[in-house]
């Protein structure tokens, strides 16, 4: 695991924070219904992100599983979840392969899986999810692989939560002549993309994970979740730009040049603090129409 990637997540979790849909989480909730405990499934956690953000906003007592093919993100969650924890006053402590979170108003129990969810062929890790969620994820798999995980999670009538997809937009200011090339070659390098998904969804993804869990009964509510960052987020803006142009340059080799001026025009901004990034996504909540009757204290 690359220090660059830890970076660059530790980075963006201010501005997912301050992007998500309250509205949308609160929906999730009162689907959910009432579960003691409730049991959630989070996707490609990375480092714990998304758990961090839900913890807090969904009702006690709380059973996690996190997934995800890193062993190494899997320990940096472990830590950073023992972190947050401790840095918020809870008892922190392991009972054999789960850590347990304790306090006033917390019950969170996580435990981890490491696992290549490709194919999605565990049923165990979907059996019994009150609560299926995934955090800047669904641009990266593919079409079928989101029919498949709306097929697994209408099997155990999940409500799911799906939080910053990005849907191919972003505007720069000031702006330069290149900016949409070099947005669409981005977009272009993500479409062409496998991350062991098959060929990414990318810009179109939320288009079709709400086609998907439509297809087999939930009612699916979408919101825009942009990122919206100010001068001051030198660092994130850095990463940002210093990816799309390494993004473009894979894509487009024979664009060299005009990538490398543009990249020096936009990270001069940066540097005179006057440059204002957006970048879109979208959260997506979605339940079967019987979800918020359930009621369940197994």
């Amino acid at each position: 695991m690359a220090d660059s990637l830890l970076n660059f997540l530790a980075l963006r979790e201010p501005a997912d924070t301050d992007a998500r849909s309250q509205r949308l989480t609160n929906e999730a909730v009162a689907a959910i219904g009432r579960h003691e405990p409730l049991s959630i499934l989070d996707l490609g956690t990375g480092t714990a992100s998304n758990v961090r953000y839900l913890a807090g906003r969904l009702p006690v007592p709380q059973r996690w599983l996190i997934v995800d093919r890193d062993p190494d993100l899997l320990a940096e969650a472990r830590a950073q979840m023992s972190s947050w924890g401790a840095s918020r006053g809870y008892d922190v402590s392991a009972r054999g392969d789960e850590l347990v979170i304790r306090g006033k108003g917390m019950d969170c129990r996580i435990e981890t899986s490491c696992q290549d969810l490709g194919r999605l062929e565990d049923p165990g890790v979907f059996a019994g999810r009150h609560l299926v969620t995934a955090s800047a994820l669904l641009d990266l798999v593919s079409e079928r692989w989101l029919q498949h995980l709306a097929a697994r999670c209408c099997d155990v009538g999940a409500v799911v939560l799906f939080a910053l997809t990005y849907d191919g937009r972003s505007h720069c200011s000031p702006e330069e002549p290149e900016d949409d090339e070099i947005r669409e070659l981005l977009n272009s390098h993500q479409r062409a993309s496998d991350k062991g998904f098959g060929p990414a969804a990318g810009p179109e993804a939320v288009e079709h994970v709400s086609r998907a869990f439509a297809a087999v009964g939930y009612r699916v509510r979408r919101e825009a979740t942009n990122w919206l960052l100010p001068s001051d987020k030198r660092e994130f803006q850095t990463e940002l730009i210093e990816g799309w142009a390494r993004a473009a340059l894979e894509i487009a080799p024979h664009r060299a040049g005009k990538v490398a001026s543009w990249l020096s025009r936009r990270l001069g901004h940066v540097e005179a603090g006057r440059s204002v990034l957006t970048v879109c996504h979208e959260d997506v909540a979605a339940w079967l129409p019987s979800a918020a009757s359930h009621d369940s204290r197994a």
